[in-house]
């Protein structure tokens, strides 16, 4: 057991290579490599390009066309001449025609607002992508500070190893002495073989967290990852966060996203009312024809021939349809006003809720903080009276326990508080690089 857990000491160890990045360096690293924040780029790419396809359509379109029939029974025109009839074949064996024709809309509303709705449709899609980076944002933060909790609690459980391993010692000696009894020793020897699987399992969890970090960076999984801070280092002043922060619900992006689907819904509704409206289209057509009899590569005469008109088209009735498509597109367009009221009622609860969290959380670090203290100063004082015999193991055992408790209390306090930080940010849509003060103690 002595060799298995010096490994795992062994491994905790940082090796020489290890990259040690700070939160924000892991944040730029996910936004520029992580997979979903790539889909969510290409996909404004994409809506892009399907503007300028709908934008296509105010050019012209030129197509070209050629056909060639064979005739297998010319057509028979019969003729009543005299009393006699008479029949006249009537037709060529090859009709050759081929030419280009193009088409320009000159007034097409639905076409223009088409336009406007796909612009719409962009910032959609950039809000979409907003939203990603910032759901990214917020799950690097709360990996990254994952990863200091795990690390801070296996120093505090390899601290607490030592000890034990420490007061073991002591009991040997005083064993060796006469002053401890058999069942002493075997009873701390016990103690420190049973932390040593807490250890390891401290050891990979701080694993689990790395891997899950490097897996929202887009990394290898062989990089060593480390931060280059720890977790006590980003307490801050408590008080400051909440005390600069903008309420705001401008920058949510659930906000933002409703407000576009309905100014979308807006604009659909004038698209729906301007399929009333005329459109008009010139168009141009030249042609070549060419008719023949025998073999249709041979003796081909083609004759050009060209027209250019207006093509106007009147809506006049269509069943109803675009009446009832205006009123569907009306009744969406409420639909959106009430939905935006109820999103703004739910978020300003959810930002009251995660203020007030925030509060308690810093009365609790406080509070944790202060008992770590008062725990640490009892197990002082109980170490020393073990050590001199005045104390039992149990009531060093008590006081131990008491102490690595406060200790752990005590970070799990400043990692919620990160946490809910970057919670709130994500909520109210920040860009979620707020710097800690550092502060030392």
């Amino acid at each position: 057991m002595g060799i298995c857990i010096s490994a795992g000491l062994a491994s905790a160890q940082a090796p020489a290579d290890t990259l040690r990045l700070s939160r924000q360096q892991c944040i730029e690293i996910a936004l520029q490599d992580n997979p979903t924040i790539r889909v969510a780029d290409l996909e404004v790419k994409r809506m892009d390009y399907s503007k300028k396809e709908v934008v296509a359509n105010l050019f012209p379109t030129i197509d070209f066309s050629a056909t060639y029939q064979r005739s297998i029974e010319l057509q028979t025109l019969s003729m009543n001449m005299g009393g006699n009839s008479t029949k006249i074949k009537m037709g060529s064996d090859n009709m050759w025609n081929f030419g280009f024709s193009a088409a320009m809309p000159l007034v097409n509303a639905s076409l223009w607002k088409s336009i406007k709705i796909s612009d719409t449709q962009i910032l959609s899609t950039l809000e979409s992508a907003r939203a990603s980076r910032l759901d990214m944002v917020n799950n690097v933060n709360k990996s990254y500070y994952s990863l200091l909790l795990a690390i801070a609690s296996r120093d505090v459980i390899r601290k607490n190893y030592e000890i034990a391993k420490i007061n073991a010692d002591i009991y040997q000696k005083q064993f060796e002495q006469g002053t401890a009894s058999e069942y002493d020793v075997l009873r701390s020897s016990v103690q420190v073989t049973n932390i040593e699987p807490e250890l390891l399992q401290a050891d990979i969890a701080v694993r689990q967290c790395q891997l899950q970090l490097k897996v929202l960076m887009g990394m290898d999984a062989a990089v060593e990852v480390m931060p280059d801070i720890t977790l006590r280092e980003m307490q801050s002043d408590m008080f400051g966060y909440t005390a600069a922060l903008n309420r705001s619900l401008a920058d949510n992006t659930s906000l933002r996203s409703l407000d576009i689907q309905t100014d979308m819904a807006r604009q659909n509704v004038t698209l729906k009312k301007f399929a009333w409206i005329p459109t008009l289209a010139v168009t141009y057509n030249v042609n070549w024809n060419a008719l023949s009899n025998g073999n249709a590569l041979k003796n081909q005469d083609f004759n050009p021939y060209s027209t250019v008109g207006l093509a106007l088209q009147v809506p006049i009735f269509s069943g109803g349809s675009k009446y009832f498509g205006v009123k569907q597109a009306e009744v969406q367009l409420k639909e959106l006003s009430f939905q935006r009221e109820n999103l703004v009622n739910s978020l300003n609860m959810q930002v009251d809720l995660a203020i007030d969290n925030i509060n308690k959380q810093v009365r609790q670090i406080e509070a944790s903080e202060q008992g770590m203290r008062q725990a640490s100063k009892a197990y002082e004082i109980m170490q020393k009276s073990f050590e001199i015999g005045a104390a039992t193991y149990l009531d060093l055992r008590d006081s131990e326990l008491a102490n690595t408790s406060a200790q752990l209390a005590y970070l799990q306090s400043i990692y919620n508080y990160l946490v809910s930080t970057s919670e709130l940010d994500m909520l109210l849509g920040k860009d979620q690089t707020y710097i800690y003060t550092v502060s030392k103690r």
